[in-house]
């Protein structure tokens, strides 16, 4: 009786020592996540490169990965806006993820993805390169200050192609803004109200002008001019390869997995924590 009581004590033990090892190792991901905005949430945003079909159905497949990320992570998610791509995939998309350090994880995802496979659309069964951008914006409260003029603005409405039924497409509830000054569009389709689509295009428009001024500040302190990257080759942080082996490499930090089912079923903690440890490093 005795050694079945010390093997469950010791069983315990090994539980306890195993809970306690996640939490320090959780402890110390957060302490690196001392950005200004990392600790709140984020606005992620997906767009396909050149290619046609073959790029949006990467897109999409992307989208799918943070999908599943989100849920294992516990973290709430809303569609601000998905646009499909003609004959399939996407041709962009927009989501909020809510949840602690949203936007300091998924930071770490911004910029070129690759995928290479053999493609299900190609008749001849060739090998195939697709990109996808994806772009990652901090979820900015009412504190932080962004000035956008009303005579900057153009406000344009239109009747929704999205989910939520009939009624959602009686009227021009969907909301498209763009900031003339720097181009920039934001489009909300998702809620019923065009007020409430208003509200969260502005919202995803706030985030995207001040991520814009951080860049400017960064470059004047670097004193540096960099260039708008290309959605294609030479400038990806990440290559998923399915053929002829298959790989997941980033090419920031070196990690690689060759699990690549796991990796496009959402499970990137990874190449995250690879990012993180190699910024302080940096």
């Amino acid at each position: 009786m005795a050694e079945a009581g010390d093997a469950e004590a010791e069983a315990e033990i090994e539980q306890q020592a195993a809970l306690l090892e996640k939490e320090v190792s959780q402890a110390e991901l957060e302490r690196m996540l001392g950005g200004e905005h990392d600790a709140g949430n984020a606005i992620l945003s997906l767009h396909p490169g050149a290619g046609g079909l073959e790029a949006q159905d990467w897109a999409d497949m992307l989208l799918r990965l943070y999908l599943r990320w989100t849920e294992r992570k516990g973290y709430k998610t809303e569609m601000v806006d998905y646009q499909p791509g003609e004959g399939g995939g996407l041709k962009n998309a927009t989501l909020t993820v809510e949840g602690p350090y949203a936007y300091g994880y998924l930071r770490a995802e911004a910029g070129i993805h690759r995928l290479v496979r053999i493609s299900p659309f190609d008749a001849n069964a060739r090998r195939h390169t697709s990109f996808a951008s994806v772009f990652v914006y901090p979820d900015l409260d009412d504190t932080v200050e962004v000035d956008i003029r009303p005579e900057d603005l153009r406000v344009d409405t239109y009747r929704s192609s999205g989910a939520g039924g009939q009624h959602v497409n009686k009227t021009d509830s969907a909301v498209r803004l763009t900031h003339l000054p720097t181009g920039i569009v934001v489009a909300c389709q998702n809620e019923r109200s065009q007020h409430r689509n208003r509200a969260m295009a502005m919202k995803v428009l706030r985030a995207k002008l001040y991520e814009i001024e951080l860049e400017k500040q960064k470059e004047k302190m670097e004193d540096l001019h960099k260039s708008k990257k290309d959605i294609a080759w030479g400038s990806q942080i990440r290559s998923y390869v399915l053929h002829p082996y298959r790989m997941v490499k980033d090419h920031r930090t070196g990690a690689e997995v060759g699990n690549t089912d796991a990796v496009l079923d959402g499970d990137i903690d990874t190449f995250i924590e690879a990012y993180l440890l190699h910024r302080i490093a940096a």
